[in-house]
């Protein structure tokens, strides 16, 4: 499990490298995404940081964040498996290299699903915990996924033609992508979340090992991250 672990940390590590080249990219365009992306460095940083407590709190705490992340990781790799299968993406045309990045990304989160959960299982078994954080995981990260999509379309330079109202998401526009298997759509959401809750639940339930891995060795994102 030690090895798992570093190798998660170093996958993230990874993953936060290439997030610091498409920020830089997005401002470079005219987009600056530093207002946003500071609200997530104190939500993560901050609100979620380490806490000055006792000993036996301090332990206590830690185990709740590795359940908190359990459960994001929940969410990443259900949608990581979604995005390598998404024949909607291919048909939509997107640019090869943007495709090839957010496939990249979610071949690494379905090949690490079990680790953060694996983790937290050996520390805390009880239930209680494990479903009272993705209570808490999953309406969170709805709630930054529209807040990052409102930021996004309120401040995209090519977008300021636009009407007000018409750079604001809707939901109708989410239900649209959907159909259009560009995103997925809202039953799926609901089930694959809701799966987390199964007593029976894995992370190794959500997507194929041999898959992730397969594209990992083919990608050109991949490749280039490991030179």
């Amino acid at each position: 499990m030690r090895d798992d672990v570093a190798g998660f940390i170093g996958q993230e590590a990874m993953h936060s490298q290439s997030h610091a080249g498409v920020l830089e990219h997005l401002k470079k365009q005219g987009l600056d995404p530093t207002p946003f992306t500071s609200q997530m460095e104190w939500v993560f940083f901050r609100l979620l940081g380490p806490r000055p407590f006792t000993a036996r709190r301090k332990e206590n705490y830690l185990i709740e964040r590795l359940a908190l992340i359990a459960a994001i990781e929940h969410i990443t790799a259900f949608l990581g498996d979604w995005v390598l299968n998404a024949k909607g993406l291919d048909r939509a045309n997107p640019h090869p290299t943007m495709l090839d990045l957010l496939r990249w990304h979610g071949s690494e989160e379905v090949e690490h699903r079990s680790v953060a959960y694996d983790l937290m299982r050996y520390f805390d078994k009880r239930e209680s915990r494990r479903l009272r954080t993705q209570l808490v995981a999953t309406p969170a990260i709805v709630y930054l996924w529209v807040r990052g999509t409102r930021f996004l379309m309120a401040n995209d330079p090519e977008l300021a033609q636009w009407a007000p109202h018409r750079r604001k998401p809707h939901l109708s526009d989410y239900l649209a992508a959907g159909r259009r298997g560009v995103l997925p759509g809202p039953r799926e959401l609901a089930v694959r979340m809701g799966r987390y809750f199964s007593r029976s639940y894995h992370p190794s339930q959500e997507g194929s090992t041999a898959q992730a891995v397969a594209y990992l060795a083919s990608s050109p994102a991949a490749q280039a991250a490991v030179r």
